[in-house]
């Protein structure tokens, strides 16, 4: 079965950098892309940003310059690298999987993902 197991989140303050993690339990992470999106309270789930397959990154404008985001297949792993953390990067974090052929770029659109994550708590706060 096919698990994404999340972890890294938590308070922070302004100016500082936290690393996410979603982890790939029960499937071969190099099959599929995988995206990280944020919900805040109150609004819809946003993209933020992908990595495909073959190692292309799609990162939203909106964190362009302060997102990072990484995969180490052997490691099963994804990573999130945020720095110069603002409040309004105040989020539930999800990680979340795509199976694409090896040559599909990704797009951080939440209808384009199957498989999703737990979910991960992220306060940037003074």
């Amino acid at each position: 079965q096919l698990q994404l197991v999340q972890s890294g989140g938590g308070l922070v303050q302004p100016g500082g950098s936290l690393r996410l993690s979603c982890a790939a339990s029960g499937f071969t992470l190099d099959r599929y892309a995988i995206g990280w999106f944020r919900q805040a309270p109150g609004k819809e789930r946003e993209g933020v940003s992908c990595i495909s397959r073959a190692g292309g990154v799609n990162i939203a404008d909106s964190v362009k310059g302060r997102f990072t985001i990484s995969r180490d297949n052997a490691k099963k792993t994804v990573y999130l690298q945020i720095n110069s953390l603002k409040a309004e990067d105040t989020a539930v974090y999800y990680c979340a999987a795509v199976s694409t052929i090896l040559t599909v770029p990704c797009v951080p659109e939440v209808g384009r993902f199957r498989s999703w994550g737990q979910g991960t708590q992220v306060t940037v706060s003074s």
